[in-house]
């Protein structure tokens, strides 16, 4: 099978994070055909292995492609359209499965190289499920001096035969936080505790930690009470997204300390309930510089990427890893991802096949 037919397969039958099941029996019948060695891994993931014929083979480069799809109506119109009704690769997974699939294959046929490569095809990425964590709770990377992690993810901003790069931190943080103001409700001559002018307050002070590493947006506050009575209780909902691990964890010591500046000045109680995220992407920078370098030699173009707030799960591994997440161009006419219509252009496989392809030869030959 070659890559766009692989690609259309998992197009026309997409499942959502963690019911994968389908998508992980097809990949591994298409890995079974090519006589490449393999294993589940978190549930409805693949771990694939490719030991090269020479050199250490506990070293290894790990390519990790994501393989859940959106809640989505399909509204592209095309011949491999989603059969699956309100489910669609609207965020192009089914292309980076098929980059590594395409990516494997050609390892698998001539095995010349040196270490061991992993091929992993990793479930629930999207919607917060961190499907990363659940592969590094299963340890699979214990035996193996990791020389790299590789991940890649299609971009409509850049047209195809385009590389982007972001040296460094490239992608934040992103925690989710709930905090409830508890005052009394009534009114005040009955010794109500107005909760909303301390939320008020509140959020005041979460504003003011916002700069350029750090953002903290409060999206939602919700108090219900009448017009004569003041509520129990107001409600406030925010995101939190940081370009550094240490800076993330110190703003979590200040929204606390500011939590128990508010509780003391209204005489309020205020519980928190921060939901951790995904961590940082943060690119190796030699790692990083070496694959422009590289993207470059091979006649692509290379593109300077500015740090990205949106999160990527992908920063599970960079974080214990040297790794490197870079963009793949696929037109400008693919239109905006996470969206019904979202159609990358199919010539960006053979070229995403081609970078990671050479890129894993370099590092595992270095």
């Amino acid at each position: 099978m070659n890559t766009v037919d692989f690609r259309r397969h998992l197009h026309s039958h997409p499942e959502l994070s963690f019911e994968e099941h389908s998508t992980a029996a097809f990949i591994s019948e298409q890995l079974d055909a090519l006589g490449i060695e393999h294993r589940p891994i978190a549930k409805t993931g693949i771990l694939a292995r490719i030991e090269g014929r020479r050199g250490n083979l506990k070293r290894c480069v790990v390519l990790r492609a994501d393989i859940d799809a959106l809640p989505l109506q399909e509204m592209t119109g095309v011949e491999w359209a989603s059969q699956c009704e309100g489910v669609m690769h609207g965020c192009g997974h089914d292309c980076h499965a098929a980059i590594l699939y395409g990516v494997l294959k050609r390892l698998q046929s001539d095995r010349d190289f040196e270490g061991t490569v992993l091929g992993l095809f990793q479930p629930g990425e999207e919607r917060g499920f961190a499907g990363a964590r659940k592969v590094l709770d299963e340890d699979p990377f214990k035996d193996y001096d990791v020389a790299a992690v590789i991940g890649e993810h299609v971009d409509a901003s850049l047209e195809v035969g385009e590389f982007g790069f972001c040296p460094g931190k490239f992608m934040a943080s992103a925690d989710a936080l709930c905090l409830t103001v508890k005052g009394a409700g009534g009114t005040p001559s009955q010794g109500a505790k107005n909760p909303i002018v301390a939320a008020a307050d509140l959020v005041m002070r979460l504003n003011a930690f916002n700069s350029d590493v750090c953002t903290l947006s409060v999206n939602k506050v919700v108090a219900e009470g009448l017009p004569d009575h003041l509520p129990e209780e107001c409600r406030c909902e925010a995101m939190m997204r940081a370009f550094d691990e240490k800076l993330r964890l110190r703003i979590k010591d200040m929204i606390a300390h500011a939590v128990e500046e508010v509780e003391y000045k209204y005489d309020v109680g205020v519980s928190v309930d921060i939901h951790d995220g995904y961590p940082c992407v943060e690119n190796d920078t030699q790692l990083t510089y070496e694959a422009m370098l590289m993207a470059d030699s091979c006649g692509f173009v290379v593109r300077d990427l500015e740090r990205i707030e949106g999160e990527e799960d992908f920063g599970c591994y960079s974080q214990l890893y040297p790794s490197l997440y870079y963009r793949l161009g696929v037109g400008r006419e693919a239109g905006r991802k996470h969206t019904a219509s979202f159609l990358p252009d199919e010539r960006a496989l053979a070229i995403g096949e081609e970078f990671m392809y050479q890129l894993s030869l370099s590092i595992l030959n270095k």
